[in-house]
């Protein structure tokens, strides 16, 4: 330090001294709220990624999140295109295009990551889900049930089918959650069915069902817990409102296996699956964010995304991200939040 330097600190200091004398204690600033609720706080968010492109490719229309095998975080847009990011900086590292097997574009919406890097995704618009490699290669399709299928086939409504994705029971269990209900089942009152893998491959097992706090609202994504359960979102916009977005823990434990029952109406022989509000989005401090359309909350916007990256003593580090739509007025933005189950 140089000498002029520590003359300017040290009268600095008198000087300080001397008002402190004059004028009594100074108030300490107060500091940031970070508290959503009693179980939820925000860290901080990120708005790095938004209106960007890498390699040619718009970075936005994020609709998914994982955890790769090298501590890199995968984000998957809906536009066919898996992001590598740099877990810290959020930085993009590679990009891999995404099609069927006809070559054509997914509306590709959910994402997990197998534990030999296998990227397993979905679509909305049959719906499907197939398994990948790190190239983008598929390397199969796991069946549906026709009732999950899109009309005529089935029973559900275009682009409101598989959303949400999730490995559990160490990978030997996949979990897909559809975002609103089916034809004949009563609104609010979505299904989540599951896979289990059996001789390497994932054969279907279990379905299970989960109301929303009002029919508005869909599941955007799910994800699974050490032991068992399940974090759950649920989302939905009104227009000159803006967004709501909750967060519960869920537990599929005691719920019904909905799998043979045609027409979800809320029977009293159907248990559904428990849910435990953790907390709303609108709640949490905006530590200084901005919004582009009317909010609740500056915060929030299209949150689709979200990814367990920490887990310690009933205490989770938990990621958030939200689907600009490629729109003008909404944010790419992403969200740190520690959760306690």
């Amino acid at each position: 330090m140089q000498l002029r330097t520590v003359l300017a600190t040290t009268t600095a200091a008198v000087a300080a001294a001397a008002c402190l004398a004059a004028t009594g204690p100074a108030q300490a600033a107060s500091p940031v709220n970070h508290a959503c609720s009693t179980s939820v706080s925000l860290d901080r968010f990120s708005d790095a990624l938004d209106k960007t492109t890498y390699d040619g490719t718009f970075v936005g229309n994020l609709s998914a999140l994982a955890v790769d095998g090298d501590g890199s975080l995968a984000a998957l847009s809906d536009r066919s295109s898996l992001f590598s990011l740099d877990a810290r900086t959020l930085a993009p590292k590679a990009v891999v295009p995404l099609a069927d097997e006809k070559g054509a574009a997914l509306d590709s919406e959910g994402l997990a990551i197998e534990a030999d890097g296998t990227r397993v995704i979905t679509s909305e618009t049959e719906p499907s889900i197939r398994r990948y490699g790190t190239d983008g290669t598929i390397l199969d399709r796991l069946p549906v049930p026709a009732s999950l299928q899109v009309a005529p086939a089935g029973r559900a409504t275009s682009n409101q089918t598989f959303e949400g994705l999730t490995l559990m029971n160490g990978g030997r269990t996949l979990l897909a959650s559809m975002e609103y209900a089916l034809s004949g089942d009563t609104a609010g009152i979505v299904r989540f069915q599951t896979w289990r893998r059996h001789h390497g491959r994932f054969e279907l097992a279990a379905q299970y069902a989960y109301r929303t706090d009002a029919a508005f609202l869909g599941v955007p994504e799910v994800q699974a817990l050490p032991d068992g359960r399940l974090l759950v979102l649920e989302r939905g916009f009104t227009p000159g409102v803006g967004n709501t977005v909750r967060l519960y823990l869920a537990d599929l434990r005691h719920a019904t296996d909905t799998s043979g029952v045609e027409n979800l109406t809320g029977q009293s022989g159907v248990r559904l699956i428990k849910k435990t509000l953790l907390t709303d989005i609108a709640s949490c401090p905006a530590l200084g964010a901005t919004a582009k359309q009317p909010q609740p909350n500056p915060l929030l916007d299209n949150i689709e995304g979200m990814v367990v990256t920490g887990v310690g003593k009933g205490r989770l580090k938990v990621l958030l991200v939200s689907d600009d739509n490629q729109n003008a007025v909404q944010t790419t933005r992403f969200y740190y939040l520690r959760v306690r189950v």
